[in-house]
């Protein structure tokens, strides 16, 4: 093999893995985009004990194609809901290393006829789809074509370098030294972000013969301790209950492939008892070692969270006594455009606040806490001088002349700031005080009131979470997403009202109760929901998407 083809070569072989990188993150983001408020109010379900949490770890990791985007889930859970221990976190993300493992056997195995079908559903999806969700769900069956077409690309690319003596020198190296094999694996999982491609590439190698069987099972057991070390690094600022169950499962993960690949380079031959085939002996492994540690550590999740609470420092509280500076920069106002933005930052900051507000008040309609009650009261009047400031700032740079464009931009601003106003004094003054009524009276909702109430909080966070984030990139489609989800917010809140009134019908003693609160608190998470909403308008009326009373068909 001459030079340049050899070039050639691993330019292709980088294209293929490249793609199946990419392909991974598509289907990865189309499943949180589409479906994250769900798989929220799934894993608040899942809590009751550890082995259903690890059930829905497991299910959530098949959905997202990894567990790294479960263990931020979890850990995004953890900050914004609160009420999960660390003993179930580590459970879940047990059962999220099994899915992810389930993952790479549905990847492997799979009919060539699959990629022109899925890439035919998924284009029609994505493009022709009026729903948000179809539209991603489009995203994920043309992430899922990808992945199998980048596999062949990368079956293809491969093939011509088994005789090349370059490539089997470097590979005898590594069938000689598993200890750099795993470093390697570790290293890739790591750089990539996704030790499912990891894995889909190493298993990929030792099918086409490039790489010995030990050397791909060591590999494959690194990418298990990289993909553990990815969520590890991407919590170090989490909440210590999200920290103490993301290092379990490192120590526990890493240190358990670190053994396995001992005993792998002690006994080679005992991977053949996994497949007959090279290919079937790596995938199979990768599952093997997950499922086996999953069954071992799940009876332990306990006092082995307990021990890691005893051995780490929380450093959540550190620097919590620092209070935020303005971005409202006064010298920016010779510079509209500039400070534009910075009444911009100031607005996700209070939008921040007031998503925290939001959080703080579920746990009261269950047990009031006064602390948490003058807390949420005190950020109210916070949240209230920002957005008067920004007002005023606003105000300040209408003095001078502006263009067409920024004098728009100002007033939406200004808008914008009114709407979060409302909405963080609907969590004060109303939600806040449903809740204490809820406690002075001695009353509860019913079961099923709960959950609904529950569940239906959990969507308007996820809506105001997105609204923060279309705050911030300015994204066409993701406004369209925030403005779909008002009017099924809306749709919702009219069903959970008939849900309600049929109990009262039925004579439900806890619902008749607690009637007026139930309903004024559907009632206020719709409004807040419509305050954070309006965010996504004027970004859908410059990009032509948004007429003067509904969207357009696309």
């Amino acid at each position: 093999m001459t030079e340049p083809h050899y070039i050639f070569y691993l330019i292709n072989i980088g294209g293929a893995a490249a793609l199946l990188i990419w392909s991974v993150r598509l289907v990865r983001t189309g499943v949180e985009r589409a479906f994250s408020n769900a798989l929220r109010r799934w894993i608040r379900h899942s809590t009751r004990n550890r082995f259903l949490a690890a059930g829905s770890g497991m299910a959530v990791a098949i959905f997202l194609q990894s567990s790294t985007a479960v263990a931020m889930l979890i850990s995004q859970f953890v900050s914004k809901h609160g009420g999960l221990t660390a003993a179930v976190g580590f459970a879940m993300l047990l059962g999220a290393d099994v899915g992810s493992a389930v993952v790479t056997q549905l990847l492997v195995s799979r009919q060539p006829w699959l990629i022109p079908l899925f890439l035919l559903v998924g284009v029609t999806l994505f493009l022709r789809a009026k729903n948000g969700g179809f539209r991603q769900t489009g995203r994920i069956v043309i992430g899922l074509a990808l992945i199998f077409a980048s596999l062949d690309m990368l079956r293809a690319a491969t093939g011509p370098m088994i005789e090349n003596p370059a490539t089997s020198t470097v590979m005898g190296y590594l069938g000689q030294d598993l200890l750099a094999a795993f470093i390697i694996g570790a290293g890739f999982a790591w750089l990539v972000h996704s030790s499912v491609a990891a894995v889909l590439l190493f298993v990929t190698l030792v099918g086409q013969g490039v790489i010995g069987v030990p050397t791909a099972a060591a590999m494959v057991l690194g990418a298990n301790l990289g993909g553990a070390m990815i969520a590890h690094l991407l919590t170090l600022s989490a909440p210590d209950t999200a920290r103490r169950m993301v290092v379990a499962n490192l120590l526990l993960r890493g240190g358990g492939a670190a053994v396995a690949a001992l005993l792998v380079a002690r006994s080679p031959g005992s991977l053949a008892m996994l497949g007959s085939s090279p290919e079937q002996q790596a995938i199979n492994l990768h599952l093997s070692f997950n499922v086996v540690l999953a069954v071992v550590a799940l009876p332990f999740v306990r006092p082995v969270t307990s021990l890691l609470g005893r051995i780490m420092i929380d450093q959540s509280g550190i620097g919590a006594g620092l209070e935020p500076a303005s971005a409202l920069d006064t010298a920016a106002l010779s510079k509209p455009q500039r400070a534009l933005d910075c009444a911009t930052r100031e607005l996700l900051t209070a939008g921040q606040k007031i998503e925290r507000m939001l959080v703080e008040i579920g746990p009261l309609y269950d047990s009031w806490n006064n602390i948490t009650a003058k807390a949420v009261v005190a950020e109210d009047k916070a949240v209230k001088k920002s957005l008067l400031d920004t007002k005023l700032y606003i105000a300040r740079l209408g003095e001078q002349e502006l263009d067409e464009q920024l004098s728009r931009r100002s007033m939406e601003v200004a808008l914008i700031s009114s709407n979060l106003d409302a909405a963080s004094d609907a969590i004060s003054r109303v939600l806040l005080q449903l809740a204490k009524r809820l406690d002075a009276q001695g009353l509860q909702f019913s079961t099923q009131g709960r959950t609904e109430v529950q569940d239906f909080a959990d969507r308007v966070l996820g809506n105001v979470q997105l609204a923060l984030n279309v705050l911030m990139n300015q994204n066409p489609g993701e406004a369209r997403e925030l403005v779909e989800a008002k009017e099924k917010v809306s749709r919702v809140e009219q069903k959970l009202q008939r849900q309600h009134l049929g109990r009262l019908q039925e004579g439900l003693k806890e619902s008749i109760e607690t009637s007026n609160i139930h309903q004024e608190t559907l009632r206020t998470l719709k409004h807040v929901n419509t305050c954070f909403s309006t965010i996504g308008y004027p970004i859908l009326d410059k990009s032509g998407i948004l007429l003067k009373s509904r969207l357009t068909s696309y």
